[in-house]
């Protein structure tokens, strides 16, 4: 049963936040994109959809459950939901009453906080504005819409079922209903792409003005229809690649927009809430197949099995108490996807260690081009963003 390691989990967690994020995943897409290696069923009929929506909600219920005794019935306190992510696949596939149902799930366990983010990933080719208003109303507060470019023919090449023209169309749907808090999705070193197509993207979505921008480079993953054609793609060499990033940036900045982690950029205030408690090490629970979550310094994640799930079976398939060293490099790998990096004040508090002492020495191998470094934080340059992988893994013992 889906209990036993859910129990094993809260049993080992501790000093639990009195605020958590719920990430809810929906698996489930007309057609799989090119690239997409998430974990994601097509062609689904109705009946699997609605399936999967009550083992969701069974799953809520289970968590909430084993956090409420925390493994000896003791009652604890549960933490309240200050943000609500449904991720996909495409979540837009549900109806807005399985959407009330996932919510009133949440809500009846954890209760949902005064304000809480509340977002939903949205493919432009499956809401209309009827669904849009009857989500807004359901109480969804902020959209993330897969635009990825304002290029037909790359779009095309992406495997993507919308073009331009829905995207324009779901956006101003979304802003006549209510929705002032939209996010939009771009991709860069992509098939088809030019330096000049992507800097016209950017240039055109920053025009439409959404709170905010997340822009992806391309990684052809296993298992994708890009991988299997790997050999034959035609996509932008390093520097072509280096260079939209920087131009991106540049165009973005100009318009507005801070560029608050790696990939992501949003007007003063719009920052995804709920994906900032991903990399400020906050607690997080991810419903579904495919999710993971962090809680109380326990990291737990479930398998890509979607029938099983549904099945009620136990599909957790890794649990780990995160702690030690393993928990400093985590923290830090994190923080400094941020603009303001790694807080030294937070991380002596967390940890009881100079940041410097531990790091100091790492950290000089570097060049000011790339890392930024004071007596408050200790962060990467915007090129030292574009390298950070590299550095991080010079830093930190994975």
């Amino acid at each position: 049963m889906m209990t036993d390691k859910v129990g094993t989990v809260i049993e080992k967690v501790k000093n639990v936040t009195d605020k958590v994020g719920i990430y809810i995943h929906v698996p489930f897409c007309r057609s799989k994109c090119y690239y997409c290696d998430f974990c994601s069923k097509c062609g689904s009929g109705a009946e699997m959809i609605e399936a999967y929506v009550e083992a969701a909600c069974r799953e809520i219920d289970k968590v909430a459950e084993k956090i409420r005794c925390g493994g000896a019935c003791e009652n604890k306190p549960l933490p309240i939901a200050d943000t609500i992510y449904f991720g996909g696949g495409t979540p837009t596939l549900l109806t807005v009453e399985q959407f009330e149902r996932l919510l009133d799930a949440v809500k009846r366990n954890f209760g949902i906080a005064e304000g809480a983010e509340i977002t939903a990933e949205a493919n432009p080719k499956t809401a209309d504005r009827e669904k849009l208003a009857a989500m807004r109303r359901a109480g969804i507060n902020r959209l993330s819409i897969g635009m990825q470019s304002t290029h037909d023919n790359e779009l095309r090449a992406l495997g993507r079922i919308h073009n331009f023209a829905d995207f324009e169309r779901i956006f101003a749907d979304a802003r006549e209903v209510g929705f002032d808090n939209i996010s939009a999705d771009l991709m860069y070193g992509i098939p088809e792409q030019t330096a000049e197509s992507f800097a016209e993207s950017v240039r055109r979505i920053a025009s439409m003005d959404p709170e905010h921008i997340s822009s992806y480079c391309l990684t052809v993953e296993e298992g994708t229809s890009f991988y299997r054609r790997r050999d034959s793609l035609s996509l932008p060499d390093e520097d072509a690649v280096a260079s939209m990033y920087r131009e991106m940036s540049n165009i973005l900045s100009e318009n507005g927009y801070n560029k608050y982690e790696i990939s992501n950029f949003a007007k003063v205030g719009r920052e995804s809430r709920h994906n900032l408690k991903y990399w400020e090490y906050d607690d997080y629970i991810g419903i579904g197949p495919a999710a993971h979550s962090f809680f109380g310094g326990v990291r737990s994640s479930h398998s890509r099995d979607i029938e099983g799930y549904i099945r009620g079976e136990d599909i957790i398939d890794d649990i780990q108490k995160i702690e030690g060293d393993e928990a400093i490099s985590e923290y830090v790998m994190l923080a400094m996807r941020l603009s303001h990096g790694v807080d030294t004040a937070k991380f002596k508090a967390k940890f009881g260690l100079d940041f410097y002492e531990k790091f100091g020495g790492k950290i000089a191998k570097f060049s000011p081009e790339f890392i930024e470094k004071n007596e408050k934080n200790c962060r990467f340059t915007s090129e030292g963003m574009f390298v950070s992988n590299y550095i991080l893994s010079e830093m930190l013992d994975f």
